[in-house]
């Protein structure tokens, strides 16, 4: 049965999807890509450039609302958008962090001559690197697996990361976000051959999968220790990136995965003997990551998402998601965003 599960995991893009997988889970810390020496500018004043207010996110016991808790948009420079701007030469470039290995967000097609990143995030990240720099193609990405994601941001490797970050109250005490981008929820990924119908008492005795630093991983730990999931579910060892969890549910070591819908409808695209499980049962927002005190960018960054869900957006998803989220975007649009008042 288990090689059967394999076998039928590696036809077609699920093939593609489970080799690439495979190497994923070998590689995940070696897919950094070199360090930038760099001076990106502390922006911790948020004073220059006109109209460039100082204040930095946080995170606090009242936080309800973390996708509200950002600054107002903004298109002038400060400290952090200079020292971006200041690198000369083959440095000029926005340094960017995100997945090569989400299928149709952040991905390298085998079958594309160059086999160049794309996908609905990089998408955002060109539009953000011609606003800045006058050229969508002045960025250096670096592939960092889920479990960098903020320790990219906090040492200086990357200005920002655009990699389906969710947007929480705990993370807010660690970096600042941009408004939302996209609108998602966990969902369960299971064989369809499961018994298991969603986030429910059909968990009970299977083991499941998750990402280190994932919000699915610390949903999943409260709820198990406030007694709202059947005592009996095993929490496998978190895994470096959220990838490797899919392989480890070809290979038979786990019998579910729990992750961002989003994320989980393209894996299902990937590999077809497995599906979404029941509905999503959380509310979440992709934001882009910078850091704190990065305020500068941070507004910068609203500006360009004001323009982007204006016209961008919807050609973005049409494109890369609808055919795994289906072609009304509705569910996935982002809210009308909500601002930290700034003076």
């Amino acid at each position: 049965m288990r090689v059967r599960r394999v076998r039928a995991g590696l036809k077609g893009w699920g093939g593609v999807g489970a080799m690439a997988a495979l190497c994923a889970l070998a590689l995940s810390f070696v897919l950094l890509l070199p360090w930038t020496t760099r001076s990106p500018g502390d922006g911790s004043t948020g004073r220059a450039g006109q109209g460039v207010a100082a204040g930095t996110q946080a995170a606090d016991a009242d936080c309800t609302d973390p996708e509200k808790r950002t600054p107002t948009p903004s298109s002038a420079d400060g400290p952090t958008i200079a020292a971006i701007k200041a690198r000369t030469g083959e440095k000029r470039k926005l340094i960017v962090g995100v997945d090569q290995n989400s299928y149709r967000w952040g991905y390298r097609d085998p079958n594309n001559t160059g086999a160049e990143l794309e996908g609905f995030d990089i998408d955002l990240v060109h539009r953000i690197a011609q606003d800045i720099l006058g050229d969508p193609n002045a960025v250096q990405f670096k592939a960092i697996p889920t479990n960098q994601r903020i320790p990219a941001i906090q040492e200086g490797r990357v200005d920002m990361v655009v990699r389906t970050m969710t947007i929480s109250c705990t993370r807010l005490n660690d970096v600042a976000f941009s408004a939302p981008y996209f609108k998602t929820g966990q969902q369960v990924l299971a064989p369809k051959s499961s018994t298991i119908k969603g986030y429910d008492d059909t968990l009970a005795k299977k083991k499941v999968c998750t990402a280190t630093g994932s919000t699915a991983n610390t949903k999943l730990v409260d709820d198990k220790e406030a007694g709202k999931i059947a005592s009996s579910v095993v929490i496998a060892a978190p895994v470096p990136n959220q990838l490797d969890c899919l392989v480890r549910l070809q290979l038979g070591e786990v019998d579910a995965v729990v992750t961002d819908g989003a994320l989980a409808a393209s894996q299902a695209a990937q590999d077809p003997t497995v599906e979404l499980k029941g509905a999503p049962f959380t509310t979440e927002y992709y934001g882009v990551a910078m850091k704190k005190d990065a305020t500068d960018l941070v507004r910068r960054v609203n500006q360009i998402l004001v323009e982007y869900r204006a016209s961008g957006w919807q050609a973005s998803y049409d494109k890369w998601l609808s055919a795994t989220l289906g072609s009304d975007a509705t569910k996935s649009k982002p809210p009308a965003p909500q601002y930290l008042s700034t003076s």
